[in-house]
């Protein structure tokens, strides 16, 4: 129970008659709750409170909290809150204390680490756990010294380095909805009532669906319908972590062959990955499918063979095929088509809820099942188990043919080489907990995690011994304070091959395994390796032709650029209609813009038909590999600009873009300002939003979409939301092109969310002196951009880090709908 004077200076400050907060009176502990409020006062922060004590212990956080262990965000202590104001979301009248807008952000419950006591707050020192549903793993909370006339108690609270840590400040700019009721803050603050758990429906028919009866479905005499035909399949991106939090669902990942299965009543066709007819090379799995309860379906999923272990294999996978295809299974996992029903524009967990009573008692089809909100439990059992790894999706998010940011996959193991640096002592004996890695980076060498298992006691007896003769005082690299805490150092001799998941995004690895000692391998040698590019059958002819002549970069040099970053492009190019930027003899002179297929390009280069606002019919450019992007430089290309859509759903943007387009006479640091100003514009109205630097003058702010809204709504929301704000600042933004009303102002160039319209595409070079690139980028790492042309095409290692960057941080990913669309 709460001790009444603790909540005397609560009381004191509101008046109960006019505000609906919560009196401060005794109240029922809730075993350790947390929460934490977003607060628009007269300065928007974040209050972070701890039931501690029968009260909630509360700090002002000024920026919110960050999950990236290098940010220590100030919180300012305040008077203490009673338990029931954990529940409190909505509106503290202006002129009340603390007037504004009030968000239950987040919630759960926290515990102090083993063997720290909440009683640590006294002494200005708090590490603990937290279990919420955005905030998770170990955080920390020290009191500053105070400066003499400080009248508030100050604290940094920080994230500690864990499985839950990220980078950046991705927490708050993506979480812009409560936790409690769905609601933006703008939506609380006009009083929007509370929205729904879950969303819409899938317009399935009465008999169809969840609940369906496994029978088979009786034949009429109406006539028998078509086989559905095959669609490319949605394929996943490489990632180096598995992705948190509750959006996501994660399945295990398959090791054999993907293949879709047609069905219209009673006959099967199985598809391959590129569209083959493999129906009669797995009979077994074409029988299971002629007898499931559907008349005309579209079923996704992996055919396996599986060890007497019960794990896949593909080396007995193409041993039954060569057999005759008998003894497989099919993991179904995805439902495209049902019988009237188009399902790939809905929420894939309504769509895996659609199938999974289709196939009970359908062996060897089988379901594949999945987890919710607990990707890296499962990733650590399958790599445990010697298995591939996961694949995670969006739980809301529609099929989408080709490689896409909404479907993830990481794989358990890799090896490379290491340098021992140090081992952390064990408590158990005379072995050791685990030893300290790193690698060399030029000249120096930069600290790559730990590794504790792998080693029996005599191994560990072994390495030990060998280590003891190599003690030195100090280590050979830079250790992060937790990681050196007990450790003892040793000269950076000794290699070891290790077998690893990833490298984090802080680079060191996780999910280390010992594999042995390397005496073959000198440490100098030893460096991170990295995936080299696909090969590509293009060739580049005139390779030494200088295309920036300012720079003396040359065509080759252009090629090997877009060679390395073509992975990390393609994410957000492929198989969308693209521009093209064409400069044969080199930039300054002949340069034009290609939209349409003139038959030059070679099959690299797809096309795909698209009715202009004429009513003819032109063939428009896509891409879907790195031989496409290199065919395209191969034929002068510098610039790849695409459309907002997607060449599989041309008349639904997944994108809208501001792009900030600032009068000469504008320094760069207004026009980053402006961008934070729209993300929080943005954020008010519930959308989550993202920078990237265009490599010219200006920023784009990016909003990814779901794809539900058509381009004529889309245009309509970019042309009021860029009026809406020249108008609240018509000394800072204008919305017309007209360049004499531009003057010493920013132009919000809302135009290129229209049909037809194109924008510059991540990491595309641009046709401009030096070679710029465009570059994605955290809002926190555009606080520290000095232009809008960062890198060039020559700073590929650079490219690469800043792609690695915004990849890990789930750059240019969100689900959502435009508010009122």
């Amino acid at each position: 129970m709460p001790h009444p004077q603790t909540l005397a200076d609560y009381n004191a400050k509101r008046d109960f008659a006019r505000t609906p907060e919560p009196a401060g009176e005794a109240g029922t502990a809730q075993c350790n709750s947390f929460v934490v409020q977003k607060h628009a006062a007269r300065r928007l922060h974040w209050d972070f409170r701890l039931e501690m004590d029968g009260v909630l212990k509360s700090w002002a956080v000024t920026r919110g909290p960050s999950l990236d262990p290098a940010d220590k965000r100030l919180a300012v202590r305040t008077e203490d809150h009673p338990i029931s104001y954990g529940g409190f979301e909505g509106i503290i009248p202006q002129g009340q204390y603390g007037g504004g807008t009030v968000m239950l952000w987040d919630r759960g419950s926290w515990e102090p680490i083993p063997g720290k006591h909440a009683s640590d707050i006294e002494d200005g020192h708090l590490h603990f756990i937290l279990h919420g549903q955005r905030m998770k793993g170990e955080w920390l909370l020290v009191r500053i010294k105070a400066k003499p006339g400080e009248r508030h108690e100050n604290w940094l609270l920080r994230k500690i380095d864990d499985g839950e840590a990220g980078r950046g400040d991705s927490l708050i700019t993506r979480a812009l909805t409560s936790v409690a009721t769905g609601r933006t803050m703008d939506e609380i603050a006009a009083g929007v009532a509370a929205r729904k758990a879950g969303t819409k429906p899938l317009p399935f028919r009465r008999g169809v669906g969840v609940g369906r009866s496994n029978k088979p479905v009786a034949r009429g005499t109406a006539p028998p319908p078509s086989l559905p035909p095959f669609v490319e399949p949605q394929l996943a991106t490489l990632v180096d972590s598995v992705p948190t939090g509750p959006d996501w669902l994660h399945e295990m990942k398959y090791d054999g062959y993907r293949c879709l299965a047609a069905i219209a009543d009673g006959a099967v066709k199985l598809y391959t990955r590129s569209g083959l007819d493999w129906t009669d090379r797995f009979p077994d799995i074409a029988g299971a499918a002629r007898t499931l309860p559907v008349r005309r379906a579209l079923i996704d999923g992996e055919i396996v063979a599986y060890d007497p272990e019960g794990r896949p294999d593909f080396a007995l996978l193409k041993n039954a095929i060569e057999a005759g295809g008998h003894g497989l299974t099919m993991m179904a996992f995805d439902l495209l088509l049902l019988d009237g029903e188009d399902l790939k524009s809905g929420p894939l967990i309504e769509r895996k809820a659609a199938l999974q009573p289709l196939l009970v008692d359908a062996w060897p089809i089988r379901y594949a099942d999945h987890v919710t909100g607990k990707g890296e439990a499962l990733f650590q059992a399958m790599c445990a188990k010697g298995l591939e790894g996961v694949v995670s999706k969006r739980c809301d998010a529609p099929y989408r043919s080709g490689r896409t940011p909404a479907w993830l996959k990481v794989k358990c193991v890799q090896r490379q080489e290491f340098i021992i640096i140090g081992w952390s002592a064990s408590d158990k004996g005379r072995g050791f907990r685990s030893l300290l890695l790193a690698v060399r980076e030029g000249d120096a060498l930069r600290y790559a995690g730990k590794v504790g298992t792998g080693f029996d006691a005599a191994l560990m007896e072994q390495l030990r011994a060998r280590l003891e003769k190599l003690v030195i005082d100090k280590p050979a690299a830079a250790v992060p304070r937790p990681a050196a805490r007990g450790a003892h150092w040793v000269k950076p001799v000794l290699v070891a091959e290790i077998a690893y998941a990833e490298f984090t995004p802080d680079n060191v690895v996780r999910h280390a395994s010992f594999i042995g000692l390397r005496d073959d391998k000198p440490a100098r040698q030893v460096v991170r390796e990295r995936p080299a590019p696909a090969p590509t059958s293009v060739k580049i002819t005139h390779p030494d032709r200088v295309i920036f002549p300012e720079a003396g970069i040359t065509k080759q040099q252009l090629a090997d650029y877009y060679t390395a970053i073509a992975p990390y492009m393609l994410r957000w190019a492929a198989h969308r209609p693209i521009s093209l930027v064409r400069c044969p003899q080199g930039r300054g002179k002949h340069c034009f813009f290609q939209k349409h297929d003139s038959g030059t390009f070679g099959d690299a280069i797809h096309h795909i038909p698209i009715q202009e606002s004429d009513g003819a019919t032109a063939d428009y450019l896509y891409v879907d590999d790195a031989e496409g992007v290199l065919a395209c430089v191969q034929m002068g290309t510098i610039e790849f600009h695409g459309w907002g859509a997607r060449a599989d759903d041309i008349e639904h943007p997944d994108r809208l873009i501001i792009d900030l387009d600032p009068d000469p006479s504008v320094d760069f640091a207004e026009v980053r300002h402006a961008a934070v100003h729209l993300r929080d514009l943005l954020a008010g109205m519930g959308l989550v939003s993202f920078p990237m630097l265009t490599g010219g003058k200006g920023v784009h702010v990016v909003v990814p979409l779901d794809a539900s809204a058509a381009w004529p709504a889309v245009k309509d929301f970019a042309h009021r939301f860029a009026l809406a704000v020249a108008a609240d600042q018509p000394d800072r933004f204008v919305a017309v092109m007209s360049k004499a009303k531009r003057k010493g102002r920013i132009f919000i160039d809302w135009l290129r969310n229209q049909r037809g319209a194109t924008a510059v595409m991540p990491f595309s070079a641009r046709e401009r002196e030096n070679a710029p690139v465009a570059v994605p980028l955290s809002w926190d790492a555009l606080n520290d951009a000095a232009s809008a042309a960062l890198l060039q095409v020559t700073d590929i290692d650079a490219v690469i880090e800043a792609a690695e960057a915004a990849e890990a941080d789930g750059w240019g990913v969100a689900a959502q709908a435009l508010p009122g669309v």
